[in-house]
């Protein structure tokens, strides 16, 4: 599985810019910003508590999109999509 089918976007789209490469982009609706974060989250009532969803971010989305599942209690981490991709988690799942 690699980087987009794991993590993709929120609309299901591909992510990527319409004349470079492929690249993450935000999950906040009609935001087409490379990623810069990823937000993982899980909503108990339906995942078992080690799976992890997956949103993007861009740094101008990423405290309203974490703001919005905190608030539910479904918000689990906060890192870098650089840091995500090092530590493997983007496959782990």
């Amino acid at each position: 599985m690699d980087l987009f089918d794991s993590l993709g976007t929120s609309s299901g789209a591909a992510p990527g810019a319409q004349d470079g490469p492929e690249r993450p982009v935000c999950s906040a609706k009609g935001c087409r910003t490379a990623a810069v974060w990823v937000l993982a989250w899980n909503n108990p009532k339906l995942h078992t508590p080690e799976r992890r969803k997956t949103w993007l971010a861009c740094d101008e989305h990423r405290e309203h999109l974490s703001s919005f599942l905190g608030v539910r209690g479904f918000l689990k981490d906060v890192v870098t999509l650089a840091e995500w991709e090092r530590s493997g988690s983007a496959t782990d799942r």
